[in-house]
């Protein structure tokens, strides 16, 4: 080794929160391996901080707020000696096998193994009221959320595989489902675009986007605008599903460790194990087909247990006795 294990150099730090994250964190510091989690000044707890209800993570009958199942993950972790910081990471330096990581302000750490559950971001239509209305009406997931619009009029804005996906998902519980798409044709597969087209709960409306969702406390109406004509027309929906995609955050990694076509970060086989030794990642930043809050925590277990075999090969007999 090209240091020995001391005060300031930890077994493992995590780099992000999140089911993924904080499952980690359990999991690590149940092992003693005191992990340190940075889990973001704004974005601490992941996307399910911006998610009301949730009702399909088992454990919970009659669901949890999502915020408050991001505050239990937390406290379960610190209860086993998790230490817990509210910071960004500037910067990670990855190259040697004891790796450094850097804070917004220059406050730097090191450890002998980095867990990188960063998540990813849904994208955004950049209206007003967008984000003022998430949790209540807007959602970008349909397996989270379509429950809570039986029987209501709701729209997919896309025209993708996630689109079509979503929208035929929808249609288990809407009594009416449109599909908002830019162009006059699906980017879609052909077999999930016929599927969809010949839904009869599904009404396409082609040529055109989103230029403003109405509601006060809740969604009350989508105004879409004919892209060619210029017209205006409001759709009657309740609620509003953006299916445009998602971007993983590999922004501290991307020219360090090596990704998959869908821009995630390649891991090797079912392991979280990256393309450099001692770096491990797990959520929904080498996750591009589920994405969803028990993946993610089941890959953060994952994680977690291939760091602590992996520390326990590179410790000398030595250290794995303290």
């Amino acid at each position: 080794m090209t240091a020995a294990l001391n005060d300031d150099i930890r077994d493992v730090i995590i780099v992000g929160s999140g089911p993924a994250g904080y499952t980690a964190a359990i999991y690590t510091a149940r092992a003693n391996l005191n992990p340190l989690v940075i889990a973001g000044s704004v974005t601490a707890g992941g996307e399910l901080m911006n998610t009301t209800d949730v009702e399909n993570f088992p454990g919970f009958p009659e669901g949890i707020m999502g915020p408050d199942l991001m505050d239990n993950m937390q406290k379960q972790a610190e209860r086993f000696g998790a230490e817990v910081m509210y910071d960004d990471v500037a910067a990670v330096d990855l190259d040697d096998e004891i790796k450094t990581v850097t804070l917004n302000d220059g406050k730097q750490f090191r450890a002998h193994s980095i867990i990188l559950s960063t998540g990813s971001a849904y994208r955004e239509l950049g209206l007003a009221d967008e984000k003022r209305l998430s949790g209540h009406g807007v959602s970008w997931c349909a397996t989270c959320d379509g429950f809570f619009f039986r029987d209501q009029q709701i729209a997919v804005v896309g025209g993708g595989d996630s689109a079509m996906e979503e929208a035929l998902f929808l249609t288990k519980f809407a009594s009416k489902v449109y599909v908002v798409v830019r162009r006059d044709e699906l980017r879609a597969s052909k077999i999930m675009g016929d599927r969809a087209q010949a839904h009869e709960k599904i009404e396409f409306v082609w040529n055109s986007e989103v230029s403003a969702i109405q509601g006060g406390e809740k969604v009350s109406g989508l105004v879409v605008k004919n892209r060619h004509s210029g017209e205006e027309t409001t759709l009657d929906v309740t609620g509003v599903f953006v299916a445009i995609g998602n971007d993983p955050r590999i922004e501290l990694v991307k020219d360090k460790l090596e990704l998959t076509a869908d821009g995630t970060i390649a891991v090797e086989g079912r392991s979280s194990r990256t393309s450099v030794k001692g770096v491990f990642a797990a959520g929904d930043v080498v996750d591009s087909t589920y994405r969803q809050a028990i993946t993610a925590a089941a890959s953060g277990c994952a994680a977690a247990v291939d760091v602590e075999h992996y520390l326990a090969d590179i410790k000398t007999p030595a250290e794995a006795a303290q």
